[in-house]
């Protein structure tokens, strides 16, 4: 040991290192939240998220992503459990420290062409697809993306046509008899009973280009819809909530979730497969075809094995026709 005083003689034993914060250990160990609560998520807003603890709309909680969770995707309609204040008084702030797996997606991409997908909406049971039949007129190529898109997150897809005192919708049923959707019918006139027996004790999802009447569908399912976004939405100081999705409970019970309206629905996550499995009497064929198959048929598929399937009886024609353009829709302007 060098004497007091004598540098020249100190080496690395006689050093002693306070550690930094970097370079302490970390426990692998997490800490359990035995008493967190069980919430839905209703709304997010900058890096904040509105939380119905048990689904009861009247018990409101503001919520943050807890640490350990890093960047975990938290969306509407996520079940999440919450830890710290969670009784919703004013200027609380609870912390989000696990999320359930879901069990349902609804998710888009800006167009066909950008890598990352958005995830829309978490575990909604159906899709509320809201198209008028005119002004603007019905796109075809929008409900064909939106139905891929249903079908390959889980959800399951309802036709909703809106302004039927303005045309007819027997030509735009027809089109979509194959798919044996379910299909409601709207006037601006008449109250919504169908749709809203629907949506009775489900979370559902809305989606519909600009115009075409989802506002004024949502605000009759919703009599106090602007209240309910209001209470969610106070957390981004007052900030329209049009450019997010948000749930509004139901006065008969479950809640629908309002998506922005939307010019293009991207679809560039999704593969061919994706959209067989949502046909029972195809999916094991699809096995068969080449790899790299798109089921398209021919000239770009000639070997599809599906054409095999309609060939034996085991499906109809026209649901291999409707298969094959939704297929096609991926590659069309939506």
């Amino acid at each position: 040991m060098a004497r007091r005083g004598d540098w020249s003689r100190l080496d690395e034993a006689d050093v002693r290192v306070r550690p930094g914060k970097g370079s302490r250990p970390r426990s692998k160990l997490r800490p359990e939240h035995a008493d967190a609560v069980s919430a839905m998520v209703v709304g997010k807003d900058r890096g904040r998220w509105t939380c119905a603890v048990d689904k009861d709309p009247e018990h409101l909680v503001v919520a943050m992503r807890a640490r350990e969770l890093g960047r975990t995707s938290v969306v509407v309609g996520d079940q999440v459990e919450l830890v710290g204040d969670t009784t919703g008084a004013p200027d609380t702030l609870a912390r989000m420290v696990r999320v359930a797996e879901r069990t349902s997606v609804l998710r888009r991409t800006s167009d066909d062409m950008e890598g990352y997908e958005r995830v829309v909406v978490a575990n909604a049971e159906q899709l509320l697809i809201v198209c008028a039949l005119a002004d603007p007129p019905p796109r075809t190529g929008f409900i064909d993306r939106c139905l891929v898109a249903a079908f390959a997150g889980g959800l399951e897809p309802v036709l909703c046509l809106t302004k039927a005192d303005l045309g007819d919708p027997a030509e735009l049923i027809a089109l979509y008899e194959e798919l044996e959707l379910r299909v409601v019918v709207n006037r601006f006139d008449e109250e919504p009973d169908e749709v809203r027996d629907l949506l009775v004790d489900r979370l559902s999802a809305l989606v519909g280009h600009s115009g075409v009447g989802k506002s004024t569908l949502v605000n009759k399912l919703v009599p106090d819809a602007e209240r309910a976004i209001g209470a969610v939405s106070g957390i981004g100081k007052g900030r329209h909530t049009s450019t997010s999705a948000v749930a509004l409970p139901l006065p008969s019970g479950g809640w629908v979730v309002d998506t922005p309206g939307v010019r293009a629905f991207g679809l560039a996550y999704i593969k061919p497969n994706d959209i067989v499995t949502a046909f029972p009497e195809f999916h094991a064929a699809a096995e068969e075809c080449p790899s790299g198959c798109g089921h398209l048929g021919a000239p770009e598929d000639p070997d599809c094995y599906l054409d095999t399937v309609v060939e034996e009886g085991t499906a109809t024609p026209g649901r291999l026709a409707s298969l094959r353009r939704l297929l096609a829709s991926k590659s069309e302007d939506g």
